[in-house]
């Protein structure tokens, strides 16, 4: 039997998509279904070179192109669709940008306003919540999400035991690896944003 406190502990790799015209422009982009731009296939290539490095027991892929296509391009053709995974469901802002939602809200942010017609923060932290249960519960050592930026720290804000507005605090790039771990037995950042 298997001591719990001494038992290995999963890692969360975290991939977020590359580039695509609406991240590139700062518009949201929730469930619109884009494809990378050429520089966001770039960048997922040169993801791989982080990436090669680990062997992964499970690769999840958020279902919409541009993660399936990074995942693709990182080397991980055969990742599990993850519905859990898709972007937050901006409603109204759908394909708007914070800048334009400020010139008649000039106090708005998404952690804090959230988004009319679309989903609650709440919502989004409690599929986050699903997958990290998943992957602690799992026995696996390492796991590699590929997913999108508000979800991915979203992901990071659960997987740290901290409220979901809490990601406002870790800005992601494009096509960016991060690892999520532990200091000793608590949950940790172990490596962001390469």
């Amino acid at each position: 039997m298997t001591d719990p406190m001494t038992a290995p502990r999963p890692q969360l790799w975290i991939l977020r998509h590359g580039e695509t015209e609406w991240s590139k422009s700062g518009q949201y982009t929730g469930l619109t279904d884009l494809p990378l731009t050429v520089e966001g296939e770039q960048q997922a290539v040169e993801a791989r070179k982080v990436l090669d490095q680990v062997d992964f027991d499970l690769v999840l892929t958020s279902p919409l192109r541009r993660a399936r296509r990074t995942a693709e391009l990182a080397g991980y053709p055969d990742a599990q669709h993850e519905p859990l995974a898709v972007e937050w469901n901006y409603g109204d802002y759908e394909g708007i940008s914070s800048d334009l939602i400020r010139k008649d809200n000039p106090e708005y942010l998404i952690w804090t306003h959230g988004v009319p017609n679309g989903e609650t923060l709440d919502e989004v932290a409690a599929r986050a919540d699903k997958i990290v249960a998943r992957v602690l519960e799992s026995g696996l050592d390492n796991v590699l999400i590929v997913a999108h930026g508000h979800f991915s720290r979203i992901l990071t804000a659960r997987w740290l035991e901290l409220a979901p507005a809490e990601g406002r605090h870790f800005i992601l790039g494009t096509a960016k690896v991060c690892t999520l771990g532990w200091d000793k037995r608590t949950p940790a950042i172990v490596r962001w944003g390469l």
